[in-house]
């Protein structure tokens, strides 16, 4: 019965489109993530305008003093800028290791090509920040930077070329600490 539940949620939502699922790796590191678009459930928004994601990163950050996975809840809202091909979002993320937990705010910038009609691409940078205030257990502060470039290969299948960078700060003796700092390359499942 569950299996049938299951099929059936995840064809009702295929015909939406909207919401996606990804993988980030590199020889060291592994990063999942999910987006759901909330926008497709309130006639008072727009679709592809409201997203709760999910996001799990397993970084080797070569360091024996934290080498912890950092798991990730978020809820960004996302508007296109006019027909230029810009969208501007705002978000906010709730980031939790075992001993460090932040709710850093951001914001968000993509930018679709307009030159490839064969093969759409776009560029999308992100930059999340909590100061201290938004900032728990041993965490003094946290900052986080992302570049990506996306090609959709197929139909609602992108390919991802990007680098990360995460800068964390302890109230103890780890002090300033860069969780991670890399390039990746991913998929991104549209569904």
């Amino acid at each position: 019965m569950l299996k049938k539940i299951t099929l059936i949620a995840a064809s009702a939502a295929s015909a939406f489109a909207l919401n996606s699922a990804g993988v980030n790796i590199n020889n060291e590191d592994l990063e999942l993530n999910a987006k759901l678009d909330i926008g497709q459930f309130n006639d008072s928004v727009e679709p592809e305008s409201m997203f709760v994601g999910a996001r799990y990163l397993d970084a080797d950050n070569s360091s024996a003093i934290n080498n912890d996975a950092l798991y990730e809840m978020s809820f960004l809202m996302k508007k296109p800028m006019g027909e230029s091909g810009f969208n501007v979002g705002l978000g906010i993320k709730a980031n939790y290791t075992k001993d460090y937990i932040t709710l850093p705010l951001g914001i968000e910038f993509g930018y679709a090509l307009p030159a490839v009609k064969l093969v759409p691409m776009s560029l999308h940078a992100d930059i999340y920040y909590a100061p201290q205030v938004l900032s728990f257990s041993n965490a003094q502060r946290y900052f986080e930077y992302r570049l990506e470039y996306d090609a959709e290969v197929i139909e609602h299948g992108h390919v991802i070329i990007g680098y990360r960078h995460i800068a964390t700060d302890y109230n103890d003796v780890r002090g300033d600490f860069t969780y991670n700092a890399s390039a990746y390359i991913g998929f991104n499942f549209e569904f």
